[in-house]
């Protein structure tokens, strides 16, 4: 499964096909599996008197939802996961809130370490699918990614 090195090309774009909606209960365990005791994220009454309509989901949460709907089109094939960088949080989002992604290719080379593998770089946006469908989040991400024939 997933794409190998061979099939990516700069400038290419990825439309993930999965989209996410984020519940509260999503957002409560996340927040409390992670030590996320900002009450922000679990208590309305005091997301109110600091301005929110309810509860705010986590930004980690939104982060890693939008990073897991990417995998399948660039990642699943395998390889070492290289980092994240410029990662930028546009706007807080509430429950209820449906999350979908889009990926381009910005960098791909050979890898001098690894003759079966290369190195590709990719742009991720995280956007709103309903409502004024606005940007959320974005980053780059970088793998190791197998080229073709060398995949087990």
């Amino acid at each position: 499964k997933g794409n190998l090195f061979d099939d990516f090309q700069v400038g290419q774009v990825f439309e993930h096909h999965w989209g996410r909606t984020l519940n509260e209960g999503d957002n409560t365990l996340f927040s409390t599996l992670t030590l996320s005791y900002n009450p922000l994220y679990f208590n309305a009454p005091y997301a109110r008197a600091h301005g929110h309509r309810k509860i705010v989901i986590n930004p980690m949460l939104v982060f890693v939802t939008v990073f897991g709907l990417s995998v399948e089109d660039l990642s699943e094939a395998g390889g070492l996961f290289l980092g994240v960088d410029n990662l930028t949080f546009h706007r807080r989002i509430y429950p209820g809130a449906t999350l979908v992604a889009r990926s381009t290719v910005e960098d791909k080379r050979e890898s001098q370490s690894r003759p079966d593998s290369g190195i590709v770089t990719w742009h991720t946006e995280g956007h709103l699918a309903e409502g004024d469908k606005g940007l959320v989040v974005d980053f780059r991400r970088s793998n190791l990614i197998p080229k073709r024939g060398t995949a087990k």
